[in-house]
């Protein structure tokens, strides 16, 4: 029924019934809840390595911004050239201009994975016990526009997380002009016109995505958004020294 994703649904469904029925004593109705929060949260752990090499490839990008701006001014009408500097600039660097994206993409699957778990009220040919657990009194497999609809306790619930997600999208969009701050305050360094509007509006995807998915897969999108957040967070407020000596060990270009 799932394809490729039948091994990976079957097993997610275990692990968070698993950590379900080990919290349901202590946090009753709240416990699948809790579980995908701590299966989100595993899934992190596990993918941290990535997150760091996004997040210094990220740091990469902000110092770069100047050069980078000026070869797009300077090779406006060669792309291939464009392409060829604008590469070579970021191997320079020890990174790639993908390289703050692959978190991401390594999400996808988790994501998918939680979609189908929280969608079919069949896993393994048997019934699917995830799906009596609610939150606030609403299913975690229930979407927003479905059932009651939008003006419901129901709809109150999703908009409930569709507020909390749009807070920390604006928190991760307020981090990202702070990292952006010291390329910006250049004089020296030409503006791309549209390219703020895109970099404020990006994050908000999130919102976007929560809104066509079950309630479970928002738990997931908030839990793993709040955990990149706290990521960034640690990761951007290190001593500047530490930054130094990185940047020491960068091989000299001139």
């Amino acid at each position: 029924m799932f394809g490729i994703f039948g091994v990976p649904v079957d097993a997610a469904y275990h692990l968070v019934s698993g950590f379900t029925g080990i919290l349901t004593p202590v946090l009753g109705g709240a416990a699948a809840v809790a579980a995908i929060i701590a299966v989100t949260m595993a899934v992190r752990i596990v993918l941290m390595p990535l997150s760091l090499r996004a997040l210094r490839a990220q740091a990469a990008a902000a110092r770069l911004a100047p050069q980078l701006l000026a070869l797009r001014q300077r090779y406006a009408r060669q792309p291939e050239r464009l392409q060829s500097e604008m590469s070579a600039l970021y191997r320079q660097e020890g990174t790639t201009m993908f390289a703050s994206i692959k978190p991401l993409l390594f999400q996808w699957p988790f994501l998918s994975v939680m979609y189908l778990l929280f969608r079919s009220p069949l896993i393994a040919g048997k019934p699917n016990t995830l799906l009596t657990h609610n939150l606030l009194g609403v299913t975690l497999g229930s979407h927003w526009l479905s059932g009651a609809g939008p003006a419901s306790i129901q709809g109150g619930v999703f908009l409930g997380l569709f507020a909390l997600l749009a807070g920390l999208c604006w928190l991760s969009g307020r981090l990202g002009q702070l990292m952006a701050a010291p390329a910006a305050g250049n004089p020296k360094t030409p503006k791309t016109p549209g390219t703020g509007v895109l970099v404020k509006a990006l994050p908000y995807l999130t919102v976007v995505i929560a809104v066509f998915t079950p309630l479970a897969a928002g738990i997931y999108l908030l839990t793993s958004m709040g955990w990149s957040l706290a990521e960034r967070r640690f990761f951007f407020r290190r001593p500047a020294g530490s930054r130094r000596d990185q940047g020491a060990q960068q091989p000299d270009r001139r």
